[in-house]
């Protein structure tokens, strides 16, 4: 396995960014200088999260989305204090 994290991600099985063996290991994401613990999908490049809004849900259940702009930063939560990118 390896310890580089992809640029765009995703928690929820349907997307195309889902990576079932990767999500295996706990994965962290700090969001302009803050750990965020609530992040359903994360793009590098692009500078974005998105996260639930609040209880909310769309017609097929799901939870509502909001799309956060700012500096992205993965890593594997365990590591001392690397990042992975």
């Amino acid at each position: 396995m390896t310890d580089t994290l992809p640029d765009r991600l995703s928690v929820d099985p349907r997307s195309p960014y889902y990576d079932a063996d990767l999500l295996e290991r706990p994965i962290g994401v700090r969001f302009n200088g803050r750990e965020r613990h609530d992040v359903e999908e994360y793009c590098v490049s692009e500078g974005w999260i998105r996260v639930a809004a609040g209880r909310a849900r769309d017609r097929r259940g799901q939870p509502m989305t909001v799309k956060l702009k700012g500096e992205v930063v993965p890593h594997f939560l365990g590591d001392e204090g690397g990042t992975a990118q």
